[in-house]
Formats: structure tokens, C-alpha cells, sequence
């Protein structure tokens, strides 16, 4: 098979060479194209490097390309991911550190949140473009994969807006699955799971082990006895027991999407672990995407030189694009869970938002499992995500800066902490700070640039409850280190408040 497939925000460099490993695992993908895009030529260089040394040594005829140029590499594409992060790092820190001066603490701030629904505004108004260009030059019928966050605001605006057809993917699910059987110390494969909701709000709705249906009190005991999971998770177990189904979600994600486990700051270390970032780290995200980007820019000679091993002795990850793309392209049907619109398929969620929902892909396309009914609390928390998912992606679109904050006062922990004055001043905060990235409020940044010259509310510097320091290189190479030897497993205590 000779087709192409376009990856926008190419230069995230791990995860491009990831999907692309994955993908020539797939025997009749040999004979493919990888069309990489960037704004980052020197991201882009040393990916395409990556590539090139996999494909040379395995011996394949799969062609490489870069280019800065979006719609060269988007021309003739039959597949289109989107990974990228718009505003890099720099934008990211400010939707950390702005909320904080207003007591919003969030440990990701890339779904929901202020952070969130900030970073949607960057990415939507990019995403429509990158949708006018596949309308325009790549293949007819051209399917967009969309990895980029925030998930459903994202692929709302691609569906609704962009005229392309979209789905969207994330590996919450598949982390989360994982995760379960290794609390019930059971294999992965011997599991089975049901999962359906929002993106980052999927319910474990039905867990079955070699067919025999895994009760609420196993499922429970189990996270509960379990040494790392009962302080690490401390969160997503507490709603498991009130709402009785388990949350696709890590402690530190789900914690700011809910209203009530981040809202007083001398309660957040009761709820989260600093082991690793992602169980609750005041910023967690940030300082760990900042780290790898540091490691990746001083060690790329060695991952290059990993490069050249043999696709043999590469597993294919569980990421879902390879096997979508296989399905569609050789009919070996894959069953996975997907960001689509749900138009019924959810029966108590609107029909015009994104669900995530367990389907099947054939050649005749995603195929998705209809008739789901969530339980009730668990539709309430997703129900009260998609109407601030529904403004934010509104106003991303039409540049609407009244129903922006309107979006972000109605966000479940920003409601329970900040008032309507003080989201007022914060989102003026964040579009001045981030106004390089907002094209369609560039006629409204003047008025909030003179709005902050008066405030209204009083602000604070805080690093937040539970912030860390970026590590060195060294540091992350000595931490490896110790890992490998066995030591340096305690949790991280270096907090800060």
C-alpha cells in the first residue's frame, strides 16, 4: 500500500517516533509516506533524523519528508495527525502561573480549567486553519486523527467548524485498563472493559476478568490494598466509592475537574502524591514536559543512535492510530474507545457534544457502540464539563471574549474558588499574556490590556500547594540512575508552597 500520512506539531519528537514505529509494524505500510510539519525546522530535523535511520536500517521503502511549508506536507495526505501544542512551553506556563495568582491550582490545565479552556483558544483557532488546508489540498475524504488537547474542544471545532472529518484519540482509557488489572493482579489481556463518557471523564462502566463481571467492593478492595495505587490515586478512589464506577482519569487530572478536592489550598496535599507528577503536582505537567524537552535537546545523539535498532524488537504501543489506520486500509477489524460526536450514541449526554465511547473500525469507518446509558452522577460530572466545553469551543471561534469568561466562571473549580470579578480580571490576565497566540481577540486585547491598568481584585504570587523545581539534565540523569538500581523510589517531598 503507497499513501500518505501528514503529521502537524512533528517536532514533538517522542511521540512522532512513537505513532510512526507503530505504524511500520503494520507489514502493508512499508511503502507509505511520513509528510512531517513543524514550525520548529530544528524540531523538525531532528525527528525526520530519527525516522530516516529507522527506515534505513530496517530496510524499508517508506519515504520521509519535512518541511516547514504546512500545506506541502498536507497536499495528497490521506491521514492527518494533529499533535501539536500551540504557544509551546511559553503559553503553558502562563496558563499555570496566571490561575495560581487567583488561587485556581491546577496540576495539568490542558482539558478544562482555566488553563484548559485558555489552551483551547490557542489550539482552535490554529486547528480551523490546519481544517481549511486539508479541505483544500489533501486527499477527498481525508480523515483528521486528532491527538491534541484540549481533546473535546479540539475535535468539536474540527467537526463543527473545520468540515473535516475528525475523530479524536487519547490513551487514558488504555492507561486506565491497565492500570485496573494491575490492581487486581491479573493480566491485561485477561481483562475486559466497557468505558464510555467525555475525554479525561470516561467511567469504567462494566470490568470483566476471563468473563466474570468485577464488582464495586473487588474493585475497590483491590485499589485499596494495593501499595502504590491507595496513595497515589487517593482521588479517583474517592469517587469510585461515592459514584461507584472508576474514573479513566490520574488523581492530579481528574482532581481539577471536579469542584471539590482542589478548592482549599491546606486540603490539596491531603488529596494528591508526589511520586511522579501526574498524581497531583501543582503544575505537574509543565515541569515534566519542560524537563524531557531539556534531556531530549542534550541526549538527541543517543536517542539517535537507539534509532537504528530493529523494528523486530519494537512493540507496538497500544496508541490507537496505527490500528485505526490498519483497519481502515486492510479491513482486520480493531475495537478501541473514540472521540466522536455523539448524536445518540450516549443517551443522557447532548447529542451535539464529543463523547468517548467504545466503537469498531472496518473499511467502512468508525463504527461506534450506540445505546449507552451513563449512570447518573457520572453523566452529571460530564454534563456539567460539556456546557463549559461548549462555550469555550463557541468562543475560540467567533472570538467571543464575554462568553470566554463566561466559559471559565462556569469551570467547576474555578466557579468553587474565584468570583465572577475575579475570573473577570483573570482572563484578561491570560489574553494579554497570550495574545501572539489569539488572532480572533486581537481587536478585544486592547480593552483587557486597559481593563488590568484599574484591577479590580487583589492578586497574590503563590507557586501553588504542592509546587516542584525543574530538575537539571544531571539530576534526571542520576534519578535514571538510581531507578535502574533499584533505589530512589520514594515519593518526591520537595514541595513548596
Amino acid at each position: 500500500m503507497s499513501f500518505k500520512i501528514a503529521i502537524i506539531g512533528a517536532g514533538s519528537v517522542g511521540f512522532t517516533r512513537k505513532l510512526c514505529s507503530d505504524l511500520l509494524k503494520v507489514p502493508e505500510f512499508e511503502d507509505v509516506e511520513f509528510a512531517l510539519t513543524d514550525i520548529s525546522a530544528h524540531n523538525l530535523d531532528m525527528i525526520a533524523q530519527i525516522l530516516r535511520r529507522i527506515v534505513s536500517v530496517n530496510r524499508l521503502k517508506t519515504r520521509v519528508t519535512a518541511t516547514t511549508d504546512r500545506r506541502r506536507a498536507l497536499d495528497g495526505a490521506r491521514y492527518v495527525m494533529n499533535v501539536v501544542r500551540i504557544g509551546g512551553l511559553e503559553a503553558f506556563a502562563t496558563d499555570i502561573s496566571i490561575p495560581l495568582k487567583y488561587g485556581v491550582d491546577q496540576c495539568v490545565g490542558d482539558t478544562i480549567c482555566a488553563g484548559g479552556i485558555l489552551y483551547a483558544q490557542r489550539g482552535i483557532a490554529a486547528i480551523l486553519d490546519f481544517c481549511k488546508d486539508i479541505r483544500e489540498v489533501a486527499e477527498p475524504g481525508a480523515l483528521l486523527l486528532n491527538y491534541a488537547n484540549p481533546m473535546a474542544m479540539m475535535t468539536w471545532a474540527a467537526i463543527d467548524h473545520g468540515q473535516v472529518n475528525t475523530v479524536g484519540l487519547c490513551h487514558g482509557v488504555q492507561n486506565g485498563h491497565r492500570q485496573i488489572a494491575n490492581a487486581l493482579g491479573v493480566p491485561m489481556e485477561e481483562t475486559e472493559i466497557f468505558c464510555s463518557g467525555i475525554n479525561h471523564q470516561t467511567w469504567y462502566l462494566d470490568i470483566r476478568h476471563k468473563g466474570r463481571k468485577v464488582s464495586r467492593e473487588a474493585l475497590i478492595e483491590a485499589f485499596e490494598r494495593h501499595p502504590l495505587y491507595s496513595r497515589q490515586e487517593k482521588v479517583r478512589i474517592d469517587v469510585l466509592k461515592r459514584f461507584g464506577y472508576y474514573s479513566t482519569e490520574s488523581n492530579g487530572h481528574l482532581s481539577e475537574y471536579l469542584p471539590w478536592y482542589r478548592k482549599r489550598p491546606d486540603q490539596i496535599l491531603d488529596w494528591i502524591s508526589l511520586d511522579d507528577w501526574i498524581h497531583g503536582e501543582t503544575g505537574g505537567y509543565l515541569r515534566y514536559s519542560t524537563e524531557n524537552r531539556n534531556w531530549f535537546e542534550q541526549d538527541f545523539p543517543r536517542f539517535l543512535d537507539e534509532a537504528g535498532g530493529q523494528l523486530s524488537d519494537y512493540r507496538r504501543t497500544d496508541e490507537h492510530a496505527s490500528h485505526i489506520l490498519e483497519a481502515l486500509e486492510t479491513g482486520r477489524v480493531y475495537r478501541g474507545h473514540f472521540n466522536v460526536k455523539n448524536g445518540g450514541v450516549i443517551r443522557n449526554l447532548p447529542d451535539d457534544c464529543i463523547i468517548e465511547s467504545p466503537g469498531f473500525v472496518d473499511r467502512f469507518g468508525i463504527n461506534m457502540v450506540e445505546g449507552v446509558t451513563l449512570p447518573d452522577a457520572c453523566a452529571a460530572t460530564c454534563s456539567a464539563s460539556v456546557n463549559v466545553q461548549r462555550m469555550g469551543m463557541k468562543a475560540a471561534v467567533t472570538g467571543d471574549v464575554e462568553l470566554l469568561k463566561q466559559s471559565v466562571l462556569h469551570d467547576p473549580l474555578v466557579g468553587a474558588i474565584c468570583t465572577p470579578e475575579e475570573v473577570w480580571q483573570m482572563v484578561d490576565e491570560m489574553l494579554v499574556a497570550q495574545a501572539q497566540w489569539l488572532p480572533q481577540y486581537a481587536d478585544a486585547i486592547p480593552a483587557a490590556r486597559e481593563r488590568l491598568a484599574h484591577p479590580r481584585v487583589k492578586t497574590r504570587e503563590w507557586a501553588g500547594a504542592a509546587r516542584l523545581d525543574v530538575r537539571s539534565v544531571a539530576e534526571l540523569r542520576g534519578k535514571a540512575a538510581a531507578r535502574n538500581t533499584g533505589a530512589g523510589h520514594g515519593p518526591d517531598t520537595r514541595a513548596r508552597g
